[in-house]
């Protein structure tokens, strides 16, 4: 395959050339590339980047009351469409009792023969922590699971003291701890008070989270990740300004192993969409919820400014009507919490970064492939176009104007946050390891065309 004339974008570069693919691999970029009896690929006037790299989804996700409604032949076809090519899981934890290795198990065989584009997956760490557990997580190093999570919250919480001892093992051993952060005490007692005096309007979910107990706990955890010498970690769905702050403070103190992720949701949308009338509002119960707009350009500027260094998307996925609406009508905490947003990230992010000036193509570049791939060990096999990388490549039409709507989606959910929002620039190509698997939207892939990816920590880290 040779991709012609194309506007190349790295998150170093950026330059008009050709580039050959040979066995799923780029094997030379040039101008003026004449390689014969290969297929031609014209992208004049068109952006050339490296795939997608969505590091936090939840495919098939069991949270008790439901099951997130993607798959992963569903989901990652929808990943696909939107211009991600690679994804990494992170996996439900099981029940108490469960190995850590158990979960992975299950979700190989979830995966296995279903994926469409390449995935990987995040130990998950939940409840107590014990001698047998962190001899697991070195067994899980070894065979290419770099990164576990843990939450702060749920009924899985791993507590502080729990928390040194993952985050010691992860600074001894080369892996990264990624963490839900959020102040468990106090999630609980606001969501009971507003319950139980009549409060369950969608708008006391945002209520009940506020930003205080995201920036506490992220405070709290890289206090703790301090103490044990800088412990690699790796903050998600980060949603306000007041935890960015606490994130700047400790790396202002020296702190360099520290990486934190924002989602498209809490730059573009806000929290009056839990005042939209009847339960229209059930859509954006999610965990952290949207926040204040005024959060909005902070962390518009921190991801311009390297300080968030990921753009993903917590995509969980709930029928809107057969389980949101249905559970959380009457009550907020009966929503399962959960959206939709692995196809949609790509486009938005380009649309209301790039096109509008807020980010570079080289910046965007950076935060949707190269950094995830750089933290997350998969680099340079993946997020760059060099000589000898996965020939993992979208081509984005600058030009094409779009309006979201489900109906033109893949997602397998009846909603999406974004309905409706006009985007300009949009993949009309994705190629995976060589592969042509999307094209103007339209699937045309093989399912079970996925590798399950195994990744090892990356000498070459992000670093500020």
């Amino acid at each position: 395959m040779l991709i012609k004339n194309g506007l190349i974008a790295t998150a170093g570069d950026l330059y008009q050339g050709d580039i050959y693919i040979e066995d799923g691999i780029i094997k030379e970029i040039g101008k003026d590339l004449n390689i014969e009896d290969s297929e031609i690929i014209d992208a004049d006037g068109k952006y050339v980047i490296p795939g997608g790299i969505d590091v936090h989804t939840h495919f098939h996700l069991d949270v008790g009351i439901a099951v997130s409604s993607d798959d992963f032949r569903t989901g990652t076809i929808a990943a696909a469409c939107g211009g991600t090519t690679s994804i990494v899981d992170h996996i439900g934890q099981g029940p108490r009792g469960t190995t850590l290795h158990d979960p992975i198990n299950h979700y190989h065989k979830l995966a296995d023969g279903k994926a469409v584009i390449d995935y990987g997956f995040h130990g998950v760490i939940p409840y107590e922590v014990d001698d047998d557990r962190l001899k697991e997580m070195d067994q899980l190093l070894e065979d290419g699971i770099e990164s576990f999570k843990i939450y702060m919250t749920y009924g899985q919480m791993v507590h502080d003291e729990d928390s040194i001892k993952v985050l010691k093992k992860a600074k001894e051993k080369g892996g990264i701890i990624a963490v839900h952060p959020e102040n468990n005490d106090t999630v609980n007692y606001l969501k009971k008070y507003y319950s139980e005096n009549g409060m369950t309007a969608p708008i006391y979910h945002a209520k009940s989270r506020p930003e205080e107990c995201e920036g506490e706990a992220i405070n709290r955890i890289l206090n703790i990740a301090h103490l044990v010498g800088d412990a690699p970690i790796y903050i998600v769905h980060l949603s306000a300004k007041l935890g960015l702050d606490y994130i700047k403070m400790a790396r202002d103190r020296g702190q360099e192993n520290i990486y934190a992720e924002t989602c498209p949701q809490y730059l573009v949308l806000d929290e009056e969409k839990y005042n939209l009338p009847g339960t229209e509002g059930l859509k954006y119960v999610i965990s952290p919820p949207l926040r204040n707009k005024a959060n909005q350009e902070p962390l518009w500027r921190a991801v311009r400014e390297g300080d968030i260094q990921v753009i993903a998307t917590d995509h969980c996925p709930f029928l809107f009507e057969k389980e949101k609406e249905a559970m959380g009508k009457d009550d907020f905490t009966k929503c399962p919490n959960g959206a939709p947003g692995v196809e949609t990230r790509m486009p938005v992010i380009f649309s209301e970064g790039v096109m509008k000036g807020r980010i570079s193509i080289n910046k965007f570049v950076e935060v949707t492939s190269t950094n995830p791939a750089k933290i997350y060990g998969m680099y340079p096999q993946k997020g760059t176009i060099a000589v000898g990388s996965d020939a993992d490549i979208v081509i984005i039409d600058k030009d094409k104007e779009v309006t979201i709507t489900k109906s033109m989606l893949h997602e397998n959910v009846d909603y999406t946050p974004y309905e409706g929002m006009k985007v300009k620039g949009y993949p009309v190509m994705t190629i995976v390891r060589g592969k042509v698997i999307v094209k103007d939207n339209e699937f045309i892939g093989e399912e079970g065309y996925g590798k399950f990816i195994k990744r090892y920590k990356n000498d070459e880290l992000v670093r500020f």
